[in-house]
């Protein structure tokens, strides 16, 4: 049996900076609500977002894209585990035990489910749509795999250029939006799905040691910054994907979307007093443990419960109301309800697989190994991201990057990728 939250709560140490655990649920939490929220399903099963059939509320993604704060929070923890395991194969499992388990269970049930679907024929409507929709988030697994893979030589630039490793990926950032829009190079854009995000990551490793004493000058910095690239750039309001689009912020990530981060990030420190004091509560505290335990399961399966709550009123006949008419907003909290509650019950069945399990034996570095099969399980993940599980049995494709992908190709990696780091370094 399992240690509970309390437990675990009560044998929290004092050196424990609490509030980097409440970031880490909170920014879940907020993408999740706000997943939900932009849902605007129509009553023939057209799935769109609430964002394009209001464009005013597209500001509000200046708040509530959070996805930087976990990265943020990421880094600062990968600091801290890969100084307590240097071994490059144990730093690897320990970080993504909890991460590739309940990916891998994730992507093996909807495959399992896709492949009936098909071969039964049901796979129109909303069932389609889901079909495509439910691996999206597998996005943001991805990226979280490459930051714990480039942990190691990014954490040793940390530590000798400091500040100066953060502004090489800025500069980086920078290059690649001038080459993209002033000089027309194409593809390099998509070298700022990693610039971007390293340098919030590199944030946290900031943040590890200390050495962000002015949060309110980064917050400032970052705001004016994507104030002024709005504005006078060809970047869009909306710091998340809008369908349609010709440039967009998140995909792939954009110099304003790298501000928008460094806005968030200064925030959220300024907020570090209050959010310390509050998880030093205990009955707080014991919240953010028992949510930390399930809050990879409970992104995983999100869109799954917002999904079934759709395709259940549909199934049952009731007519769903135009998105953000009167009716539709009304219904918010009510639909919101039914997606947490079923949410909580895909949590229940499969929890269990985000659980720690004991450490193995190892017997050497196993590196190579490890590399090779966080490589795999990065790809696999994000090509499965792009590709969706529709048309398994036509063999649909996507591209990634410079790469042609199918899911069954992507499925494979992802599961070679987990094998491999599972077995690295072990006997």
């Amino acid at each position: 049996m399992g240690i509970s939250a309390r437990e675990l709560a009560a044998a929290t140490p004092a050196s424990r900076d609490r509030y980097v655990d409440l970031l880490r649920v909170a920014s879940l939490g907020v993408v999740v609500l706000g997943h939900w929220l932009m849902a605007a399903v129509t009553a023939d099963g057209q799935v769109g977002n609430l964002l394009a059939v209001v464009p005013g509320l597209q500001a509000l993604t200046w708040v509530l894209q959070v996805m930087p704060v976990f990265f943020f929070v990421g880094g600062f923890s990968h600091a801290l585990a890969h100084r307590s395991r240097p071994r490059y194969a144990a730093f690897l499992r320990a970080r993504l035990q909890r991460l590739l388990r309940p990916t891998v269970v994730f992507i093996g049930v909807w495959g399992a489910l896709a492949l009936a679907v098909q071969l039964l024929g049901a796979d129109g409507g909303l069932t389609g749509t889901a079909l495509r929709l439910v691996t999206q988030p597998l996005w943001f697994i991805g990226i979280y795999l490459a930051m714990v893979a480039l942990t190691p030589p990014l954490l040793k630039a940390h530590g000798r250029y400091g500040w100066g490793a953060f502004g090489a990926l800025v500069a980086g950032a920078v290059l690649v939006d001038v080459l993209r829009f002033a000089a027309g190079v194409p593809y390099v854009e998509f070298l700022n799905f990693a610039l971007v995000w390293l340098a919030v990551h590199q944030l946290g490793f900031l943040r590890a040691d200390g050495m962000i004493r002015r949060p309110g000058l980064l917050a400032a910095a970052g705001l004016a910054g994507a104030g002024l690239l709005v504005a006078l750039g060809p970047y869009p309001l909306s710091m998340v994907g809008m369908p349609g689009e010709k440039i967009s912020n998140m995909a792939p990530p954009t110099l304003a979307l790298l501000c928008h981060g460094l806005w968030l990030v200064g925030a959220v420190e300024l907020l570090k007093g209050p959010g310390t004091r509050l998880t030093a509560r205990a009955r707080v505290w014991r919240a953010v443990v028992a949510a930390n335990g399930i809050a990879m399961t409970a992104f995983l399966w999100h869109l799954t419960a917002m999904l079934g709550v759709y395709g259940g009123l549909l199934a049952l006949g009731a007519r769903l109301p135009e998105p953000a008419t009167g009716a539709w907003w009304a219904q918010v909290p009510l639909r919101l309800a039914a997606a947490a509650l079923l949410t909580a019950l895909l949590v229940a069945v499969f929890r269990r697989f985000e659980q720690p399990v004991p450490a193995a034996p190892s017997t050497g570095s196993g590196g190579p190994l490890a590399a090779l099969g966080i490589t795999l399980a990065l790809l696999g993940v994000l090509g499965l991201s792009l590709t969706g599980l529709g048309g398994l049995l036509e063999g649909h494709t996507a591209t990634l990057i410079a790469l042609r992908v199918t899911a069954p190709a992507a499925v494979a990696m992802a599961l070679a990728g987990w094998f491999l780091v599972e077995r690295a370094g072990r006997t």
